[in-house]
């Protein structure tokens, strides 16, 4: 599928998203139409994976998709299927299961080892969207059980509490159950129309997932940070880190074991460093959310892009707290640690740290970052899992740089041992929850150079109605300054750790790169010598004009 066919496809649902959400909160409106789009990557996937387990025992009879004109409200099923009196339509699938009632216990067996999940046919898409199409009352009870069936049936628990927080139920899709049933109907039809006349593998149905949740964090305000990375800023961290840490020039790794975003919203971040090394660049993908429904948005994402359930691994709890079992370990020996780590945590985010925490591996060699400000414990937490030899990218708010207190000794600390590799200037108003200008640190636990690279591409960018862009070029710029430490006026600077330790461990960028523009040298001379000329110029014209005006007969010019 051609990448203008993909933003189409893109379009088309963000279209429908827009115009059948209503009064819907975006927000609450995502989670169903993420939903259903997840569901039909689930049942494509696992119809192909019985097609291929039943061989030619698989039924023939295939549905074909709706005529134009056979789309209207209770119109008959379609040809090649079967409607039952309880509203359950014979697929494929369904026509085997009523053929091989002795055989459905061994073949889901096999399914759930094979693919890790099992969808009933009565819950498959297709089966639901021509429940949808015909307007059956039955629908949004059948997609209640069909969701819980997913969750509890399978053979991973990457599936469990998959979809816990999409309320069938709410209201907010009508007072009544046959209101919400109705509206459902009305979504799952549009979604299917809308998918009808473009190719559903599952790259593109991943694309087309990451394209919505782009457009719903545009219209989600503040509340769009605590599930998405706008994709220039990932392209920016997921470039960094996959290239060697110790000398970058040379490239971009072959392979890394693990990656880690300890605050990764939707996954998109994740996502974005496993493309750059291809599928088989990375051995495991490691997340954590504390948002429920986000951590259920990122597994689904995972899944969409062909991440299989035992590549990945996203844990949903508090990172600051750190109740992440895995990551409680002790012993440095068993303790886990990645080659990577790329993060864009909550900014300034309010926590409560105890006597416990401070105590804790992570922060008792630094301190704790302050109540109002949780940025640099969420830093220290990532660096403490980064392997010796790993690169880590995060990104803060300017505060970082220059705030005094617990957090300059943090940082001082930080510069001392060497750990601060990269400072990188961004523009303002990149991100949907906040128009502050931000940063991306990148930290290593052994680096060769002794010094620190300023990069300043506040000035570099698109202006947009709403959001600022970072254009290919001003991307490309960032990360071949940063692979090749290329110092450029103005823009960026290698600065020594002496000079770093005469500015008190300050490291705001306009202490080391100056913006400002020379203001060209005046030859009053030269100014004078045109100002004549000009006025000479002046007179002529005037004295040109006054004759013809007198000959005119009219007053001349003063």
């Amino acid at each position: 599928m051609t990448e203008q066919n993909q933003k189409q496809l893109g379009t088309t649902l963000w279209g429908i998203a827009d115009q059948l959400r209503g009064a819907m909160n975006a927000d609450d409106f995502r989670d169903y139409m993420l939903s259903f789009l997840f569901l039909r990557y689930l049942s494509d996937n696992y119809e192909t994976a019985a097609q291929k387990e039943l061989g030619s025992d698989y039924p023939e009879t295939t549905p074909t998709p709706p005529e134009e004109g056979n789309k209207q409200k209770n119109s008959p099923p379609l040809e090649g299927w079967q409607a039952k009196p309880d509203g359950v339509v014979s697929t494929p699938l369904q026509l085997w299961y009523d053929q091989n009632p002795d055989d459905i216990a061994d073949f889901e067996k096999q399914m759930r080892r094979k693919v890790h999940y099992v969808i009933q046919p009565q819950y498959l898409w297709g089966s639901i969207a021509e429940m949808a199409r015909t307007q059956n009352k039955g629908l949004l009870e059948t997609l209640q059980k069909g969701f819980k069936y997913i969750e509890n049936e399978s053979f991973a628990s990457t599936f469990q509490g998959l979809f816990s927080e999409i309320n069938l139920d709410s209201e907010k899709l009508g007072k009544k159950y046959p209101d919400r049933n109705a509206k459902l109907c009305t979504i799952i039809q549009a979604i299917a129309e809308g998918l009808e006349e473009f190719s559903t593998d599952s790259d593109t149905l991943g694309d087309a997932y990451e394209y919505l949740i782009g457009q719903f964090a545009s219209g989600s305000g503040k509340k769009a940070g605590e599930f998405y990375t706008p994709q220039q800023i990932s392209s920016i961290l997921s470039a960094i880190v996959t290239l060697d840490s110790q000398d970058p020039t040379t490239g971009k790794k072959k392979h890394l074991d693990s990656v880690l975003d300890f605050a990764c919203g939707s996954g998109s971040l994740l996502l974005n460093v496993r493309k750059k090394l291809g599928k088989e660049g990375i051995s495991k993908i490691y997340g954590q959310e504390k948002n429920i429904t986000t951590y259920n948005l990122a597994r689904m994402n995972m899944l969409l892009h062909e991440v299989k359930d035992s590549e990945f691994e996203i844990f949903h709890g508090d990172t600051l707290t750190n109740d992440w079992e895995m990551l409680k370990e002790a012993n440095p020996a068993k303790m886990p640690k990645f080659d990577a780590v790329v993060a864009n945590p909550p900014f300034s985010y309010r926590w409560e740290p105890t006597e416990a925490i401070g105590q804790d591996g992570r922060f008792k060699n630094y301190g704790l970052a302050p109540k109002s400000a949780a940025d640099f414990a969420f830093l220290l937490h990532g660096f403490h899992y980064l392997k010796p030899e790993g690169t880590m990218a995060i990104v803060l708010p300017h505060g970082v740089l220059f705030r005094g207190g617990t957090e300059e000794k943090i940082r001082t600390k930080l510069l001392k041992d060497g750990n601060i590799d990269t400072v990188i200037g961004l523009p303002a108003n990149l991100f949907y929850s906040t128009g502050i200008p931000v940063c991306i640190l990148v930290l290593k636990k052994c680096k060769k150079p002794d010094d620190v690279l300023f990069i300043n591409a506040a000035e570099y960018f698109e202006k947009g109605k709403r959001q600022n862009r970072l254009l290919p070029e001003h991307i490309d710029k960032i990360i071949d300054t940063y692979q090749f430490r290329r110092s450029e006026e103005r823009y960026a600077r290698l600065v020594s750790m002496e000079e770093i330790e005469t500015n008190g461990y300050n490291l705001n960028i306009s202490r080391y790169i100056s913006t400002a523009i020379t203001e060209e040298e005046i030859d009053l001379a030269v100014v004078n010598s045109t100002l004549v000329e000009v006025k000479q110029k002046i007179d002529d014209s005037v004295r040109k004009h006054n004759q013809f005006l007198k000959e005119l007969g009219l007053p001349p010019l003063p």
